[in-house]
């Protein structure tokens, strides 16, 4: 790490003086001449006929100016994402409570508004499902195709139901999990506006600009060179930006082609939560065996996903999910099976961990109640088993070295002294009714998008060398609060020897490089990072040459090394800066601006058995969670969390240790206090008043260690780290409240009033 000057280093993020400031400007913050509003026309049932759509009484609103409805979507009326089933506008029947049926354009918000809610929908009520496994049964309600299945799969290793028989030990019990709400600080917005050559140029709050493309010139039906998506700052997203700012986009730009002016698209907090994408709920049911020695023989799974109305990202979420179904363990006998089903509720899609929490939940909980039934420590169950190079995974890859499991989950082990609390039973009730224990659970995470999304895996990038020395960077994937800005430009920085205050970042211009896939996975750093030192790395040759010369030009000794850091170029005590030397590389002609492009390396999975590379490289985690358990009411308090993560070289770890504790908090979060409810296909607490989050006052005690293992084919050896501090929290927490109190929680949320039922003998 000495060798580098930028790389490794917490050095301050590139956007935090303008959002420190509050001069960041924000999708809501765009000014155009001529702007006009849009409000959507919601669904007010989980499942419709529509009979007809009047906006009459709309009309009669002062600055009302059209309403818009599917016959104004002038391309084919299919979003196009994985499976395209979900219209742009319903045109005979809208799938869910929340479900933008038509939209309304006015000279305000508050009239659009207004209008909107005076739009009478016409309309008879359908049968609804909202039990995926209800979905699943043969004589449930078609909703798509004949079996309400967005997507299967199956991975098979080995002989497990001849492992179960053979076993000394098997456990096997069910699980689910409910919703997460993204709850980023800023909604859904958008401003779509026309060009004079009948195109659209799209600003819009979003973690994908090429999916809003993709969407906007699909709708519009416009070719791509007609459509220019530029991200706005974006106050957050957590894969709740992925894809649908997409269909939020299309809807403003089928209006501003309607009226010919622009028109923007700002969700409230209901609307958003009533109608964007969520975490998906899940049920599983896990078996595990294992011999006398604690050897775990074989995992058994079935997984399902409530994928809601329409597909959209439901296929790729749940291959993630299937694919780490049996946890990170060496393990002969496979069998895990997944499905996401149909429901007519809110559509789920991405969100941090990617379908992996919620089975990581179920398998890390179940390989406790291996180890007690074993008698066994969870810790030495979990060394004895864990994956380590050269070992295999579910699917028959063979993990190469760069997987620091071991140690980290020894980290964890030896800074939450678990040993010494092991002794004590792993609970202490010190204060009367308050016990208190440590919970443990490991994870991997596959960094990208694997085989399943292997031809997305692409990025690219335009580095752009100014005479004066400065440095415009663009890339397709998007800062959206991660620190991707600062991370690439460190890279850049690096790569070049120029100065770090020389970089900038621009915003995402889908006009300015090629598609580059979604900014999703942890896949930034790994991919863009990549793009970036190839884009530079003809540049540099040409900086470095002509470094070399100017030195023996101004008396150097030719015979020595040259050396490059902190934007300085010297050989013994004579040195040339990186300006000075970008000024020759002009002075000469040299091209000083380059494209790179970078594809993840080919995997060799089989969607028939599921057998084969997943993934080019994996992520690892452990942690241990301190809690306390009131014994009386069930209420838990996370004292602190022990995390140890490996992700390969840590470009800047201030940022990586802000990734960590977001994801910390937000896993603890979601395992014990988000529950959104439904009730008859209804979204019973669509706001941050009845949907409960964690905030600073909950936050837990932190302590977080980086095991650097570096990856080869990452840039300067880096892999990803936004995702895996949020997996394993679940499930340390409910193990923690298990060895605290003696109640197994095998539902998430951990409500205290199932932690109570827990305590007094009853399910939960």
């Amino acid at each position: 790490m000495d060798k580098f000057s930028f790389v490794g280093k917490s050095l301050p993020r590139k956007d935090a003086f303008i959002k420190a400031t509050g001069r960041a400007r924000y999708a809501a913050d765009q000014d155009f001449a001529g702007l006009l509003y849009a409000a959507a026309v919601r669904c007010p049932k989980p499942r419709i006929k529509i009979l007809s759509i009047s906006a009459a009484k709309a009309e009669k609103v002062p600055g009302y100016v059209t309403l818009v409805t599917y016959k104004d979507v002038k391309g084919p009326n299919k979003w196009p994402l994985v499976s395209s089933d979900y219209p742009f506008l319903p045109e005979t029947e809208a799938r869910f409570q929340g479900e933008t049926i038509a939209l309304v354009v006015a000279e305000t918000r508050k009239a659009a508004v207004a209008a909107a809610r005076l739009v009478e929908i016409k309309y008879k009520e359908l049968p609804f499902l909202d039990d995926p496994l209800r979905a699943l049964e043969k004589n449930a309600v078609k909703l798509h195709g004949d079996d309400n299945v967005f997507a299967k799969f199956v991975i098979k290793k080995g002989n497990p139901d001849q492992a179960i028989r053979d076993a000394h030990v098997v456990v096997e019990e069910e699980f689910s999990t409910n919703y997460q709400v993204h709850a980023y600080l800023e909604t859904q917005g958008v401003t779509a506006v026309p060009e004079p050559d009948g195109g659209l140029t799209v600003y819009s709050s979003t973690q994908c600009p090429f999916y809003v493309l993709d969407a906007v010139a699909a709708a519009a039906d416009l070719g791509y060179h007609k459509v220019k998506v530029i991200q706005t700052v974006t106050g957050g997203g957590f894969g709740g930006k992925e894809d649908v700012p997409a269909l939020v986009a299309s809807h403003a730009s089928v209006c501003a082609l309607k009226v010919g002016r622009p028109v923007r698209l700002i969700y409230d907090r209901k609307e958003d939560f009533n109608s964007m994408s969520k975490r998906h709920p899940s049920w599983s049911r896990v078996a595990y065996a294992a011999d006398r020695d604690g050897k775990i023989t074989a995992c058994v799974v079935k997984y399902v996903l409530d994928g809601g109305a329409y597909a959209t990202l439901s296929p790729i979420v749940l291959w993630r999910g299937a694919v780490h179904a049996a946890g990170p363990y060496r393990i002969e006998n496979i069998r895990i099976e997944a499905y996401a089903a149909a429901t007519n509720k809110v559509p789920c899609g991405a969100f941090r961990g990617f379908g992996q929490p919620q089975i990581c939940f179920a398998q890390e909980s179940l390989v406790d109640e291996l180890a007690h039934k074993l008698e066994m420590d969870p810790v030495r169950l979990r060394l004895k088993n864990i994956l380590r190079p050269g070992d295999k995974t579910a699917t028959g890859q063979i993990i190469g070295a760069s997987c620091g499991l071991e140690k980290l989950l020894e980290t964890v082990k030896k800074r939450s002294n678990w040993d010494r609390r092991k002794a004590k039973g792993l609970r202490i009730k010190d204060k009367g009714e308050i016990a208190r224990g440590l919970g443990v659970s490991v994870a991997y995470y596959g960094v990208g998008l694997g085989a399943k999304g292997r031809y997305l895996d692409r990025a690219g990038a335009y580095v752009n060398i100014y005479k004066d020395a400065t440095v415009g960077v663009n890339v397709g994937n998007t800062e959206m609060g991660q620190g991707a800005l600062t991370v690439l430009s460190q890279i850049c920085a690096e790569t070049l020897n120029a100065p770090y205050e020389n970089i900038k970042l621009e915003e995402v211009d889908t006009s300015k490089v090629s598609d580059s896939g979604p900014t999703v996975a942890s896949r930034t750093t790994l991919m863009s990072g990549n793009a970036i030192i190839e884009a530079a790395a003809p540049m540099r040759d040409n900086i470095f040459k002509t470094a070399f010369e100017l030195l023996l030009a101004k008396g150097a000794d030719g015979s020595g090394p040259m050396r490059a850091a902190e934007g300085l170029f010297s050989i013994g005590e004579v040195s040339v800066t990186f300006a000075e030397t970008v000024k020759e590389c002009w002075n000469r002609r040299m091209k000083m601006g380059e494209q790179g492009w970078y594809v993840a390396p080919r995997t060799s999975y089989d969607m028939g058995d599921g057998q084969g590379d997943a993934y080019v490289t994996y992520s690892y985690s452990a942690d241990v969670a301190d809690v306390e358990v009131d014994l009386k009411t069930g209420v838990t308090k996370v004292l602190k969390i022990y995390a140890a993560y490996d992700a390969g070289r840590i470009i800047n770890p201030g940022l990586a240790e802000g990734q960590a504790q977001g994801g910390l908090l937000q896993g603890m979060s979601w395992a014990l206090y988000e529950n959104l409810a439904y009730k008859n296909g209804i979204m019973l607490n669509p706001n941050f008043t009845d949907y409960v989050l964690a905030t600073t006052a909950d936050k837990p005690e932190y302590d977080i260690t980086f095991i650097e293992k570096p990856y080869a084919g990452g840039p300067y050896k880096a892999k990803g780290i936004g995702e895996v501090p949020l997996i394993g929290v679940a499930p340390a927490v409910g193990n923690a409240i298990m060895n605290a109190s003696g109640a197994r929680v095998r539902t998430v949320p951990l409500l205290p009033e199932k932690v109570w039922n827990g305590l007094n003998g009853k399910k939960s």
